[in-house]
């Protein structure tokens, strides 16, 4: 499987760097506007038409390409559940806790029905200047 997700790797980074260089070596469309007034040179390499249908189209692929090994990487890298554990949802299952008994001076109170542990805080008794204002200077 690493084989597998090395080669995809490989092939997706030659892609990119393919889309790259013929992405720069491509002519904007105001190249065209400025051969036609005589400031530069309109022939390339494949003549003036071919060079975009060649590049145009070489960029296509490489771009499909990159599309494909991109969707395959994230296929790869998604972690799946096995078979064994069926759902993600089963695999959650809460944890049981066991009850904690209380031992010591507290248990041997008659009537404490308070869970173990836990401490009742006392009520605190409201301000009685100004609750809720804002103090004046």
């Amino acid at each position: 499987m690493n084989a597998l997700v090395s080669v995809i790797l490989a092939v997706q980074i030659l892609a990119a760097l393919g889309m790259i260089g013929l992405i720069l070596i491509q002519h904007g469309k105001g190249a065209d506007m400025g051969a036609a007034f005589g400031s530069g040179s309109s022939g390339s390499l494949f003549g003036a038409s071919g060079s975009a249908n060649f590049l145009s189209r070489t960029t296509a692929v490489l771009a499909a390409v990159f599309f494909v090994t991109t969707l395959a990487l994230a296929y790869f890298g998604n972690p799946r559940p096995s078979a064994s554990t069926g759902s993600v949802l089963e695999g959650a299952a809460p944890a049981l806790v066991a009850p904690v008994v209380e031992s010591g001076p507290a248990a041997a109170i008659p009537g404490n029905t308070s869970p173990a542990g836990v401490m009742e805080q006392p009520a605190v008794a409201p301000a009685s200047t100004g609750t809720g204002q804002i103090p004046a200077k």
